[in-house]
């Protein structure tokens, strides 16, 4: 008996031709890499009791001064407090303008005027892109700043849930985003409606906005091509992404207050979420590239970057949103597949590890754990679930991993494979199936599922073979290098 062990690297690779696939995972759902054994990911249930208005595209979950968990979503017509037991509360601002719940750009049919671009052809991109709306929510001690991209006005809410949030007094308006730095400043950015600008309250006072010989209130425009997208907290700096490229905003005191200095150029980011901090450093999306701040902005490798970047809906890229999960050293971010409006899909990233996976799931914003056991993601049905509870998934939900081939013969000689030996935590949590072939372009034969023994009878023949995991319980199993029982068989 000759075992042969199929010791598949963790993590998908999803790049390049189906050969140079080969020997590594190709496919799957909702499976992870994690202390040396494939995994599911945890599963879900529901935590608010009814849904919102409109689509989440922002959660910022906290604790108050009396020990008070919240949660605060916004949609793109709604504000919402979400206590607790999950119970919500709409504490939208008088005045506040909606936005829209899809992103606008029209390269198809019916867009600009008759004869610009020939039949059957892609449009230049040279039509106007109206991003979705998204919000940006930030804490200012117990209470919750919060701007809409769309309503460009500063709000603050003050964690009573009979009351709505209120116009933070003199503060720019018709603003991009904002964040509170590490140093108590709320940063306005595209303050005004200059994209390029950045506004900052008095430290410690955020109703103080005009600059003066006893305050430090200010404002800077960036040396920048771009418009200003996002901002992120860092230790000691605050990142600023514009579509183009990256600022570090550093305090220096009066009379300046803060430094800014240009740290990357074409890395911009795609969409106003979908930058994450995980320790020290922050990992975006770009328009075609991963990128990944730590001191510097470089590019960061992915083995499922082709298949992201072409699976987008382009149109829709402004919802992709990045969720930090650092219970798994993990980054998710959510998008839009080509075939959707919505977010219905996942890369996530082990950025320990520097595994990559793909899957499927239809979140728009989310927050770690920390407030709450938990992380807290928001649906596209509107709802909010926590996550990482159990494995429970929905009900046509099934985890599994798919392989490229894997050479079990050498040369002209085919093998012919008697027993499989599995390598699970709880045997039998999984079930396998292999498709067979003799040559890369050949005809293929599917065997199994098999029902996992120790050893499982399994008889087929060829010179490569793929192997599929699939969940076949609702446990949380681990599996380890399955390896193959083989013989040689005959020449071909």
């Amino acid at each position: 008996m000759a075992l042969l062990p199929l010791d598949i690297p963790p993590g998908i690779q999803k790049n390049g031709t189906n050969l140079q696939q080969s020997n590594a995972w190709n496919d799957g759902n909702l499976v992870r890499w994690y202390e040396k054994s494939m995994q599911p990911v945890g599963g879900w249930r529901r935590r608010s009791t009814s849904a919102m208005t409109g689509i989440c595209r922002a959660l910022l979950c906290y604790t108050d001064n009396s020990n008070n968990r919240r949660t605060v979503a916004g949609t793109q017509s709604n504000l919402y407090a979400i206590t607790e037991n999950g119970i919500k509360h709409d504490i939208t601002p008088a005045g506040f303008t909606s936005g829209t719940a899809d992103a606008a750009q029209n390269l198809g049919w019916g867009g600009s005027t008759y004869g610009f671009s020939t039949w059957g052809t892609p449009r230049p991109d040279t039509v106007l892109y109206v991003p979705v709306t998204t919000w940006s929510l930030d804490t200012w001690g117990e209470y919750v700043v919060g701007c809409s991209s769309t309503d460009g006005k500063i709000y603050q809410w003050a964690n009573n849930t009979g009351v709505v949030a209120a116009i933070l007094s003199n503060a720019p308006t018709s603003n991009t985003s904002i964040l509170t730095t590490n140093e108590r400043f709320v940063f306005a950015l595209g303050a005004g409606g200059e994209t390029d600008r950045v506004e900052w309250c008095d430290q410690e006072n955020n109703n103080v906005w005009a600059p003066s010989a006893t305050n430090q209130a200010g404002g800077q425009n960036l040396t920048t091509d771009g418009k200003i997208i996002t901002g992120v907290s860092l230790r000691g700096e605050t990142l600023i992404l514009t579509d183009v490229d990256a600022h570090v905003a550093r305090y220096s005191g009066p009379p300046f207050v803060y430094g800014f200095n240009r740290v990357g150029e074409g890395c911009g980011i795609t969409s106003a979420n979908s930058c994450v901090v995980a320790g020290q450093s922050a990992f975006w999306v770009g328009q075609n590239a991963f990128h990944i701040y730590n001191g510097s902005v470089r590019t960061l490798p992915s083995a499922v970057g082709d298949f992201f970047f072409n699976n987008i809906n382009d149109a829709q890229r402004s919802k992709i949103v990045g969720v930090l999960n650092s219970g798994f050293n993990e980054i998710f971010w959510f998008y839009p597949s080509r075939s959707s409006i919505e977010n219905d899909s996942y890369v996530s990233y082990n950025y320990v590890d520097n595994i990559w996976s793909i899957g499927s799931l239809a979140r728009t914003a989310g927050v770690d754990v920390g407030t709450f056991v938990f992380p807290q993601l928001a649906g596209a049905d509107s709802y909010v679930y926590e996550h990482e509870v159990g494995a429970a998934f929905d009900a046509d939900v099934i985890p599994f991993v798919q392989s490229g081939p894997v050479e079990i013969g050498a040369g002209d000689n085919l093998m012919v494979a008697r027993s499989l030996i599995p390598d699970e935590n709880t045997q039998g949590d999984v079930t396998a199936e292999f498709v067979t072939r003799n040559y890369p372009n050949g005809a293929t034969e599917t065997h199994g599922p098999y029902a996992m023994a120790n050893p499982t009878d399994v008889r087929f023949t060829g010179r490569e073979v793929s192997m599929k995991v699939t969940s076949a319980t609702s446990n949380s199993w681990r599996v380890g290098t399955m390896r193959l029982d083989v013989v040689a068989g005959s020449k071909r």
